[in-house]
């Protein structure tokens, strides 16, 4: 996944969510929160910049400047705790566009200062030496990235606070970034809208059904603005997806549990992986079923 190339590759840097889960339970799925990197026509996408943004960071400081366009699908901790720790911000010749949705009532560029801000971090987001836009989005809109065809738009999904779902197209291909979000017949609507046809989508799978309902006595998740592995088979089926990634996997499960999880999706929808750190699906090679 070169930057000059004209693939279009999707590779998994942070796979968890609500706080990194570093540790020899998790090793083989990883431990870190919501970050996903994508290469195409030369240009590179980011979604989240959760504490998996800060390896990525790493593998671009030496490759020359840095040009990047981050989409967050909100601004809650494990989406953006890892900003701060990418190396490319404190470089002056790199450039980052970050976007998020309009949700919360306080601006992006707001955000993303306040986590740098006294008395929770050393240095201020005033103070890196980087170029850094900040962009607030409505539902819908679309943003072009690069000239060569590629875009990116999104839509409100459910969550507290809010979050976006978003479409990343390019002649024809589609990868749909679906995290942090609650299944409801209203929302199902809207994720198999934005969807339809995608050669990949990554879907927010934190639960099983029974952590859901809170079976055996547990407490059970539900309002808290996540779904389960079914939700996400189930609604890829129905958008007539690729491939499905079950994405920010609860800090809770296991690499055998997470394994669990994929097992049991795919009796739904056969074309399903469990988003592993380290994991590239080539996209044209996921539209027929091949991660």
């Amino acid at each position: 996944m070169s930057d000059s190339d004209d693939g279009f590759a999707v590779r998994f840097w942070g796979v968890r969510g609500s706080i990194a889960a570093p540790g020899p339970s998790t090793v083989a799925v990883g431990g870190n929160t919501s970050c996903v990197e994508v290469c195409v026509a030369g240009e590179r996408v980011i979604f989240d910049a959760g504490t998996g943004v800060r390896a990525l960071g790493e593998t671009l400081q030496h490759r020359g400047p840095v040009r990047a366009s981050l989409f967050l699908s909100h601004v809650h901790w494990d989406h953006i705790q890892g900003l701060p720790f990418f190396a490319p911000l404190y470089e002056e010749d790199a450039l980052l566009r970050a976007y998020a949705g309009r949700e919360t009532g306080r601006t992006l560029r707001g955000a993303l200062a306040g986590q740098m801000a006294f008395p929770y971090f050393p240095v201020r987001f005033d103070d890196i030496t980087a170029s850094v836009t900040c962009t607030d989005l409505a539902p819908r809109d679309r943003v072009e990235v690069g000239a060569r065809g590629v875009t990116v738009h999104g839509v409100s999904g459910h969550h507290p606070d809010g979050a976006f779902i978003y479409r990343l197209e390019h002649k024809g291909h589609a990868v749909v970034y679906a995290t942090d979000l609650e299944s409801s017949p209203e929302v199902d609507a809207r994720v198999i809208e934005i969807a339809r046809g995608a050669d990949v989508l990554i879907f927010d799978a934190q639960y099983t059904p029974e952590e859901y309902a809170g079976d055996g006595g547990k407490r059970a998740k539900v309002g808290w603005g996540h779904s389960t592995m079914l939700d996400a088979a189930r609604l890829a089926r129905e958008a007539g997806v690729g491939t499905l990634a079950l994405f920010h996997h609860d800090p809770a499960q296991s690499d055998a549990a997470v394994a669990e999880k994929e097992r049991r999706a795919r009796e739904v929808f056969e074309r399903t992986v469990a988003a592993r750190e380290g994991a590239v699906i080539d996209v044209p090679r996921a539209k027929k079923g091949a991660p």
